[in-house]
């Protein structure tokens, strides 16, 4: 049983090994306050610690996360990683925000035709569901 929300998410993000190669530049699937999922070629083992970076969000969310699964999926591998800091995953909950602005601002464009400015999305977003958004403090109780 899921012990968080998962919220879809498609955003850019980088993640790196314990390996010297450079990280892998890859779209989270969903995002939680316990963690992220992505799709990537490299299998990771669960255990592993990885770093995480989002980068399009000011300021950068990076963090350390552990691969909880890794599942093969066609020529790739699904993963699921949870992130190791409390602190970090109340951060994680202001990137979810922007991730649902941002697919909203996607939405009114593809169904609307109207190409708003992400602040534009970010005020019609907060006005229309903001309040159904849960509350998480930074030690994860509501």
């Amino acid at each position: 049983m899921r012990q968080f929300i998962r919220h879809p998410a498609n955003i850019p993000i980088e993640v790196a090994g314990d390996e010297p190669a450079s990280p892998a530049n890859l779209h989270a699937q969903n995002i939680s306050l316990g963690g992220l999922s992505f799709q990537s070629r490299a299998e990771l083992e669960p255990g592993a610690i990885v770093a995480v970076k989002i980068s399009w969000v000011r300021p950068e969310f990076e963090t350390k996360a552990r691969v909880v699964w890794c599942n093969a999926c066609d020529e790739a591998f699904d993963l699921g990683v949870e992130f190791l800091d409390a602190e970090d995953a109340f951060r994680a909950r202001m990137v979810e925000q922007v991730c649902h602005i941002e697919n909203y601002r996607q939405e009114i464009r593809r169904v609307e035709g109207r190409a708003l400015t992400a602040e534009e999305a970010a005020v019609e977003w907060i006005a229309k569901y903001a309040s159904q958004f849960p509350e998480i403090g930074p030690e994860g109780g509501h």
